[in-house]
């Protein structure tokens, strides 16, 4: 048996321009011919050694079409004679009275009935890793395409377009994640240029141009797993909020919430999604520097919170540098505390590179804070960005002594060398 009986004509391998004549072929394939009073049994009952393929039928019509009989198709790699057939096929095959003679019929496969991955090995040169993979985005495809992939770039798109239903566009990241307004750049590789996509997410609906903001479909269970611990009557201080992934379902679930994003556009859709979700009165917007989110709005609105010993959520989803965003909590408030609040508790995301990511980012979030936070935080695993690069969740409570203590105390002993601290931020990368 050819071991590679579907693989499109050689012909098409280097192709840049799609050409889907190219790939049209005829194969054999075995058949059974089979009585078209009992065709819907046999089909049944030959599930598992029928052909399965792409756009191609499973019966097909008689040499004769007069004869009352249907060839059922299979699979040339499970069946290559009677005798492939389980005991279950044969005892069926002799109880419906079809004989177990095998047929052979001239199937021609065309573009059509081809997989993406099919396609892209015949065309991509031996040995070169396949682009099929994609984030959706709505009617958005979003590729991260290789150097040694871009001379086919187009024709990978229109490839992920046609195998994929409901794509109408497909773009390729041009550059890493700008950590100012989180965008980036991209190039569309086919379909329609428009970037304003409309998705789902737990239960809610988010609009946005994905070509000026951030969003990351990977992010969904974290979302979730975050909006969960929130209940009806907390607050939410959401501190690079985008479009709302964590401010919208947490207003939702009755909290009120307080949501900041220094990007324009993503403001712009934040206040857009608020509406689209019927949540805008639970939900103060501002369009504000990170750490002048926590220093204006938040300072201003936890005293209140504080006494009133309500349950504070802070979210700082901005991986590439939210950790180094927390010394703003460093004598945030002045008052001379009672002792019995219920303190803000933080979800501070960062990547790492390290071999124990946990310890690194606890290590580096105390450094910001100018407080030890080991034994006294929890770090959470929440997904491999990219090959030694985990994005983490430090989970903590901002320890009394950082938010009414002076904002020098302790940052002698804790400070991030400052040479560490400028590799850092040089080399900080895309979030996807």
């Amino acid at each position: 048996m050819e071991p590679k009986l579907y693989r499109p004509p050689p012909e098409v391998q280097g192709m840049t321009t799609l050409d889907k004549e190219a790939f049209t072929r005829t194969i054999t394939v075995p058949a059974l011919r089979v009585p078209a009073s009992v065709l819907n049994k046999v089909v049944k009952s030959l599930k598992k050694s029928a052909i399965h393929r792409p756009g191609v039928p499973r019966v097909v019509q008689d040499k004769d079409e007069t004869s009352g009989f249907r060839l059922v198709l299979l699979d040339p790699y499970k069946v290559s004679s009677t005798s492939c057939f389980s005991e279950s096929e044969a005892g069926d095959l002799r109880a419906f009275g079809v004989p177990e003679e095998l047929q052979y019929y001239e199937l021609r496969l065309t573009y059509h009935n081809l997989k993406t991955e099919e396609v892209l090995e015949a065309v991509l040169p031996p040995g070169q890793d396949v682009a099929s993979g994609f984030s959706r985005v709505g009617h958005i495809a979003h590729m991260n395409l290789r150097d040694h992939q871009l001379p086919y770039k187009n024709l990978i798109g229109q490839v992920i377009m046609d195998k994929n239903p409901g794509i109408t566009c497909v773009v390729n990241k041009t550059n890493t994640i700008d950590s100012t307004y989180r965008n980036f750049k991209m190039e569309v590789l086919a379909g329609e240029e428009n970037m304003v996509a409309k998705v789902k997410e737990n239960g809610m609906t988010y609009e946005f141009d994905f070509s000026r903001v951030y969003w990351n479909p990977r992010l969904s269970t974290e979302h979730h797993r975050v909006v969960q611990l929130v209940q009806r009557g907390d607050t939410v201080f959401d501190v690079f909020a985008g479009v709302g992934p964590f401010a919208v379902p947490a207003a939702r679930a009755g909290a009120d919430v307080l949501a900041n994003d220094l990007n324009p556009e993503s403001y712009r859709w934040l206040r857009h999604n608020c509406k689209l979700n019927k949540v805008e009165k639970k939900i103060r917007t501002f369009n504000l520097d990170g750490r002048a989110f926590i220093q204006g709005p938040v300072k201003q609105a936890l005293p209140a919170l504080l006494t009133a010993k309500a349950s504070v959520h802070v979210v700082m989803n901005l991986p590439s540098l939210a950790l180094d965003f927390l010394d703003a909590f460093r004598g945030l408030l002045h008052q001379e505390p009672s002792g019995d609040e219920s303190l803000p508790m933080v979800y501070c995301y960062g990547f790492s590179k390290d071999d124990d990511p946990d310890t690194d980012v606890v290590k580096r979030a105390s450094c910001s804070l100018g407080f030890p936070l080991e034994n006294q935080c929890s770090a959470h695993f929440v997904r491999n960005v990219a090959p030694n690069k985990d994005m983490m969740c430090v989970r903590f409570t901002v320890p009394r002594e950082v938010l009414f203590g002076s904002d020098r105390e302790h940052t002698e002993t804790l400070a991030e060398p400052a040479p560490k601290r400028q590799k850092r931020e040089e080399a900080t990368e895309s979030t996807q």
